[in-house]
């Protein structure tokens, strides 16, 4: 698993990069990162990369819901960007679970989700 947060210029923009499968080691560095956002700016946004990803174990999903269930309002935009169908399917599955506007991008529209993260 290889999980990357990348620095940006924009305050309220949460950039990750994720290929593999995600663990809870991955939540340890994401959650603190980006509660400090939070704390900071109030709503965020999120632009979600995979390479190659192949899902969370057990541990980084039980993560996840948590950090659904606490920051259900906090994120504004969520893009998601993938590279298989079943990624395009999170675009939706994750609807209920925030409410954040959320766009799936293919990875070749690299581009264009970082433009629309940022509108």
């Amino acid at each position: 698993m290889s999980f990357t947060i990348n620095e940006t210029t924009v305050g309220n923009l949460v950039e990750v990069e994720a290929t593999g499968k995600l663990s809870k080691e991955a939540y340890d560095a994401f959650v603190p990162l980006t509660e400090a956002r939070i704390e900071e700016h109030g709503k965020i946004r999120i632009l979600f990369i995979m390479h190659d990803f192949h899902g969370w174990d057990a541990g980084a999903m039980w993560e996840d819901f948590k950090f659904d269930l606490k920051h259900f309002k906090d994120i504004e935009r969520l893009a998601i960007v993938g590279e298989t169908k079943w990624e395009k399917g999170m675009a939706i599955f994750c609807r209920p679970f925030t409410t954040a506007k959320i766009k799936y991008f293919d990875h070749t529209e690299i581009s264009q989700a970082r433009e629309w993260i940022q509108e």
